[in-house]
């Protein structure tokens, strides 16, 4: 900056005539106090935002407001540090169809910089095609992506009861998605909860505040990479 003053100081103190020279030294006045301002502002960038799009395992069902592992993990952005905000737009009972229907909106709305879709759990519930729930899944990371996204998919597992061969196939399904559609896999979001049930709600399914530490433990090492990832 030193150097630039001394050159400008040098080109004031030139002899040209009187009107031109005035005009200059508007001009470099002007230079002057737009490089000054510019030297002084702060830098300054707008935080990300996170996008939880998810059914009732992220829409805190049957817990009190913020003791869910989407709300835990908000304070868990600030101490890392990452410059992070988070929307969560999860929906009790939400399918994949929904969440396909809905996503267009959100992403217009926050324009995210990370979408973490849990989705899943109620198509295998009600025994829907795994084809159909492995398509629109695969529709709303695309979107997300096109939207300038990254993604990260969380999975789940359905109950033994269900038969071995649906089971094996709705798990198998957020592998193959996340290889095929390159995006980040969570593998289960409940692990180390659902086979414990002192960990789960009266219900057998949904988990108690008390294991949502555990969730966001299982998920937010792959939130964490992804998002410091270039």
């Amino acid at each position: 900056m030193r150097i630039l003053l001394s050159k400008l100081k040098a080109k004031l103190n030139s002899k040209p005539h009187r009107s031109v020279r005035n005009l200059r030294s508007v001009n470099i006045r002007a230079v002057l106090a737009a490089l000054l301002l510019g030297s002084c502002a702060p830098a300054y960038s707008a935080p990300k935002t996170v996008l939880v799009v998810g059914d009732s395992l992220s829409a805190e069902y049957g817990l009190s407001r913020g003791a869910g592992w989407v709300a835990l993990m908000a304070p868990r952005l600030k101490r890392d540090p990452i410059d992070a905000d988070v929307v969560n737009a999860s929906v009790s009972g939400e399918t994949t169809s929904g969440g396909r229907t809905r996503l267009p909106a959100l992403l217009a709305k926050y324009h995210p910089a990370l979408v973490v879709i849990e989705l899943g759990a109620n198509d295998g519930l009600r025994g829907l095609p795994v084809a159909a729930a492995e398509n629109n899944l695969r529709a709303m990371a695309a979107a997300a992506q096109q939207d300038g996204a990254k993604v990260v998919l969380v999975g789940m597992r359905m109950p033994p009861n269900y038969g071995r061969d649906y089971a094996d196939k709705f798990f198998a399904m957020y592998g193959t998605l996340s290889k095929q559609a390159k995006v980040a896999l969570v593998p289960f979001m409940l692990e180390g909860v659902a086979d414990k049930p002192q960990l789960l709600q009266a219900d057998g399914l949904h988990p108690l505040a008390a294991a949502h530490p555990t969730i966001l433990a299982n998920i937010w090492p792959t939130v964490e990479k992804t998002l410091k990832a270039r």
